[in-house]
């Protein structure tokens, strides 16, 4: 595959993703937005998010989110060896084996469910809001076996360098939380999103992703061998992934696990702000990095880890282009979260509350962005023990640092330590990799982070003092005047941006604005 073949294959690969990625955020703010409507910032609130603790630990126990990261590398040799019907095989033995063990883990989850909660969210004391959340968790375990399930139906798709159906997934799982919720919640409350998740994964994740697979060739053979050279290799390759903990597995456990002891509503306030980050997060990095894995776990298998690096080195600085979009919504943090989510049961307060931990979190985008590219590096490279290792250490380490800023800023406090704690994990990730493999470009990718940051101060100062004028004739304080405010700042925004790209001479702005026009305009291109 040549250079130029290579790339363009990303960049077809990373729109598909990207348009994906957007259209999931897009419903998954309206999910989040239908359960501020239904619940606001409350209580009812947190322990519906408490009820995710235990199914997203059952998730990580099977690896079900880094199914795509660990079988491709094994399930893209054999197609490149020509020996894809072992690959099937393979295929048929790890899905036996773990689903069984999923089985398993979500019968004694179920059981158990009350003493595990009580663990996991030791600051939830008061009894009503506490049997809520494990009601709402023993409806939720279940939907952890489709996750699994269609993760290993999504990366044999990938591995055939099919993108297209897996994209649903997360399409279909938003919109049937949000219909559960809309359809269910007048009668059972907060259980009725709960209800929504199951059914969302059910079509989503297995049913739409079963039919996907068997387009991608899928062939099924009741076996389990625990034996097998290649399951061994799968089981060491996840192994790490499945007793570490990631920067996306912690963030999840420790929001709500500090945020427990917060005010009531705190774990709801924080879990929006997280979201609104999360677009920028997906849009920029998750989109990027599932994308482009295939490419670099096939550098890797041929030993080219120039190319690779040239390959992350060049993705990084697209991925570094979030930080100036990440000032634009630290600036209009008011108005964003009022026109999201200030309805129904989401009053003035709520907002506030969100409003205040917004920036902590965005202030962390890059890092998050950044983190789906690097790590992917290590699995391309086979390499799982050591960012496994590293990340629980990580961690373990961070959580001081959480307990010191919880109780100096509350909500905001937990939202800094955890921005705080993706940035050192990033950056000492990148330099490890870096000096593993001789990345010679690092530097380059370093000065374009301090370019790009020194950009976004001056963009954000100007686009304050724009905003601060707009404030003299328009009250942001309403829905009407919120929406007028970025209606006209945007714009300012988008020139301010294009701007410091012509000045600074920020190429990499300019082939973002190219390459979304060509694919928008010219879709065929």
């Amino acid at each position: 595959m040549t250079e130029k073949s290579l790339y363009k294959k990303v960049g077809a690969a990373s729109f598909i993703m990207m348009a994906s990625v957007f259209a999931s955020r897009v419903i998954g703010l309206f999910r989040e937005m239908a359960i501020a409507f239904a619940g606001g910032a409350q209580g009812c609130v947190d322990a519906y998010q408490v009820a995710f603790i235990l199914p997203e630990i059952l998730n990580h126990i099977v690896a079900s989110g880094f199914l795509s990261v660990t079988f491709i590398p094994i399930f893209t040799s054999y197609l490149t060896a020509g020996n894809e019907e072992e690959g099937w095989r393979v295929f048929s033995i790890i899905f036996n084996t773990f689903g069984l063990l999923l089985l398993f883990f979500i019968v004694v989850s179920f059981v158990f469910a009350p003493s595990l909660v009580g663990i996991l969210a030791p600051g939830l004391d008061d009894p009503v809001l506490f049997q809520s959340a494990v009601r709402m968790t023993r409806i939720i375990i279940p939907a952890q076996f489709f996750f699994f399930s269609g993760g290993l139906f999504m990366a044999v798709q990938f591995a055939r360098e099919k993108f297209l159906i897996p994209a649903l997934a997360p399409l279909f799982y938003n919109l049937g939380i949000i219909a559960g919720g809309l359809l269910l919640s007048r009668f059972i409350g907060m259980e009725g999103f709960a209800w929504g998740v199951l059914a969302g994964a059910f079509i989503g994740n297995f049913v739409i992703q079963f039919f996907g697979a068997r387009k991608a060739g899928l062939k099924f053979h009741p076996l389990i061998r625990v034996k097998h050279p290649d399951f061994i290799r799968y089981v060491l390759l996840t192994l790490p992934l499945m007793v570490g903990l990631t920067m996306t597995f912690s963030t999840e456990i420790l929001l709500k696990f500090f945020g427990s002891y917060l005010d009531e509503g705190s774990i709801a306030a924080l879990n929006y702000a997280l979201r609104i980050m999360f677009i920028l997060v997906g849009l920029f990095g998750q989109a990027v990095g599932v994308a482009s894995y295939p490419f670099m776990a096939q550098l890797a298998d041929k030993k080219e880890f120039d190319r690779l690096n040239e390959l992350l080195n060049r993705t990084l600085k697209f991925l570094f282009l979030v930080i100036p979009f990440s000032v634009l919504m630290i600036v209009l943090k008011h108005e964003t979260v009022l026109l999201l989510f200030q309805r129904g049961e989401f009053g003035e307060k709520a907002a506030r509350m969100t409003a205040e931990v917004l920036p902590y979190l965005l202030g962390g985008a890059f890092a998050f962005a950044a983190q789906t590219v690097v790590v992917r590096g290590y699995y391309a490279a086979k390499n799982t023990w050591f960012p496994a290792l590293f990340g629980t250490i990580a961690v373990v380490v961070s959580l001081p640092l959480f307990y010191l800023f919880m109780n100096l800023l509350d909500a905001r406090g937990v939202a800094l330590a955890l921005s705080g704690s993706a940035f050192l994990q990033v950056v000492v990730l990148y330099e490890l990799w870096n000096r593993r493999t001789g990345n010679k470009g690092k530097w380059q990718v370093y000065r374009f982070f301090g370019k790009i940051s020194f950009v976004s101060i001056l963009i954000g100062l100007a686009f304050s003092a724009v905003t601060s004028f707009l404030y003299r004739f328009i009250d942001p304080g309403t829905f009407g005047g919120a929406f007028s405010v970025c209606a006209v700042s945007a714009p300012v925004f988008l020139l301010f941006f294009a701007g410091a790209g012509y000045i600074f001479k920020i190429d990499e702005i300019f082939v973002l604005a190219g390459t979304i026009k060509q694919k928008v305009v010219r879709p065929g291109s």
